[in-house]
């Protein structure tokens, strides 16, 4: 009875270590899972920014246009009010209701 006792408990103690280690395992896997997947969207992202240097070339004062401002219009108060007055009493002809 003894020698069945001690057996049992040697097996019983050795899959809870081969548990503990196969889900520290499990772990282990799925973290470098994730940060190959975060290495390769790294590499992506750096390849991408290499590339676009190629498309685009730095700019010289003489390749820029530049613009005349255009002046502003000022539009009166009175004249901005009365248009959106018109604008409403001409919407609430189609209104209906309350």
């Amino acid at each position: 009875m003894v020698l069945i006792f001690t057996l049992f408990f040697l097996s019983f103690n050795s899959q809870r270590k081969w548990s503990n280690t196969y889900k520290n395992l499990s772990k282990t896997i799925t973290i470098n899972n994730n940060l190959i997947d975060y290495i390769s969207k790294i590499e992506e992202f750096y390849i991408s920014e290499l590339e676009s240097l190629n498309i685009y070339r730095k700019t010289k004062p003489e390749d820029l246009i530049y613009l005349d401002k255009l002046p502003e219009r000022k539009e009166s108060l009175f004249k901005k009010n009365l248009s959106s007055f018109i604008e409403g009493f001409s919407d609430s002809k189609y209104q209906r209701g309350y």
